[in-house]
């Protein structure tokens, strides 16, 4: 059953229901095969519960984790869903008020609870809370941490928006004291348009960056800057704030915090810096310095910029908490990044094919850049996809023209799903081309992902580096073109 648009009752439920029921066995997940929802499943399988799920959309590697877990996912939403009656149904922030399964939801007055709610009620009471938030780099930021306090044995639980390489699965309960979780500014349930991680009763804030994203829920930069503003407000006195010192709003807002604040970056005005950086032996190397002092030398697989700033923060996070250099170095050096962040999916042929999850102007630019330093004397192609609700929209489409510098040939297809949004809202894959082109720089567009495809086999040569980017599964193209070669 598919989600029925022609629906006009819109549910209001009830705050008496918002809440976890004494006798549980049954929870239904609506929205399951989100990133956050599926490994919620996994944890709440872990405690035993009957958990069933639904969604619209069912692609891996969520649902190959879910098969793996042995939990019943149902392909679109509505009524049937909710029988036999679930104890509790958690709801996903793609769910809206008009979806036919939300509507029986209010009808049946079932006890409910938002993801992050669920998150703190099953897997976050009485740990220490480690949020790591920002625009951008939260994903291998907070895989960092995580695998750092793995190898120093400190045991630590997690929750991260990717799948770790290290772990091969997004969550854990560990025994220790710490809970790692990837703070998302995004909003949290059709029922409540705050931030999702003002529900993780902060200790540690860790805040990478904080740029307009989301043009779909937030208005303007200010109205982002005033959900970090109130995360930084939850911090208690005891806990701390790590922000990066690069980012010229991070440091003008943390000043309001009740706790201690230290910064991280790659410039002098920062208490902790990355030095003497260099590529040797499919290593990046480099020197981190505490208050000007040398603290430890490092070799990490990670390359690029951003990766660096955001392993840097990941140490600072480390000492904190007491992780000895010694121990911080040799977790570095085995860290194997994150699944669809600078993923080597393959080499055919001599062409290298990499799949990551850029989407913003910003991430795509680092991205690009990185990449193109690592394999320098070889051709890049760039092929983005403009496909979250950001970059669907044309709010970005000025600043798109500016990330692709890097690229030797940019692929870009039509943005996908665009009729939710006002003609003259809408992004425009042919303007960035044309713009692209006026820069000198070799851009093609493309009406659809099969010819985009065909293209990218007929170009793709011995030597080149084929870099796909997109938030979503871009038609699994990374995996179809290395079968095409």
């Amino acid at each position: 059953m598919t989600q029925d648009a022609t629906i006009t009752y819109k549910p209001e439920l009830s705050p008496a229901l918002n809440r976890v029921p004494e006798n549980l066995d049954h929870v239904h997940l609506m929205g399951i095969c989100g990133t956050g929802m599926a490994s919620l499943a996994g944890i709440l399988k872990d405690k035993s519960l009957h958990v069933t799920g639904s969604d619209q959309d069912i692609y891996p590697p969520m649902s190959h984790l879910l098969e793996t877990l042995s939990i019943d996912v149902l392909k679109g939403y509505g009524p049937r869903n909710l029988h036999p009656k679930p104890d509790l149904v958690v709801v996903g922030n793609v769910i809206t008020r008009e979806n036919p399964e939300a509507v029986e939801l209010s009808r049946l007055g079932l006890p409910y609870l938002s993801f992050p709610q669920a998150l703190r009620h099953f897997a976050m009471k009485g740990k220490r809370s480690l949020v790591i938030a920002g625009t951008h780099g939260k994903t291998t930021t907070s895989a960092v941490v995580a695998w750092i306090l793995e190898s120093a044995g400190m045991d630590p639980s997690f929750m991260i928006g990717g799948i770790p390489q290290n772990f091969q699965a997004n969550f854990k309960l560990g025994a220790g004291p710490h809970f790692v979780i990837e703070g998302d500014e995004y909003d949290t349930a059709f029922f409540d348009k705050g931030p999702k991680f003002l529900h993780y009763d902060p200790w540690v804030a860790l805040l990478t960056s904080i740029e307009f994203d989301h043009a779909d829920i937030y208005r303007n930069l200010e109205h982002v800057i005033e959900s970090f503003r109130k995360l930084i407000e939850l911090i208690p006195s005891s806990g701390l704030i790590i922000g990066n010192g690069d980012d010229p709003i991070i440091t003008t807002q943390g000043v309001q915090a009740k706790c201690s604040v230290v910064t991280y970056g790659l410039t002098k005005k920062c208490h902790w810096r990355a030095v003497d950086i260099a590529y040797r032996d499919g290593f990046t190397r480099f020197t981190i310095l505490r208050a000007e002092k040398e603290y430890v030398r490092l070799s990490t697989p990670l390359y690029g910029r951003h990766n660096l700033s955001n392993l840097l923060s990941a140490v600072v996070v480390a000492d904190f908490l007491g992780v000895s250099p010694a121990l911080i170095s040799e977790a570095a050096k085995n860290f194997r990044g994150v699944k669809r962040r600078q993923e080597v999916i393959g080499e055919k042929r001599g062409v290298l094919v990499l799949d990551d999850f850029a989407h913003h102007p910003t991430a795509v630019r680092e991205t690009v850049s990185a990449v193109k330093d690592k394999f320098t004397d070889r051709r890049l192609i760039a092929v983005f996809e403009p496909r979250s609700n950001s970059s669907r929209r044309n709010v970005f489409q000025a600043a798109y023209a500016s990330s692709f510098n890097h690229a030797d040939i940019i692929m870009i297809p039509e943005p996908p799903l665009k009729g939710n949004i006002p003609e003259s809202e809408k992004f425009s894959s042919q303007r960035l081309v044309e713009d692209l082109g006026k820069q000198d720089l070799n851009a093609v567009y493309f009406p659809d992902t099969s010819r985009l495809l065909e293209a990218v086999v007929r170009e793709a040569g011995e030597g080149d580096v084929i870099l796909f980017m997109s938030n979503g599964a871009f038609d699994n193209l990374p995996r179809r073109l290395l079968d095409r070669l």
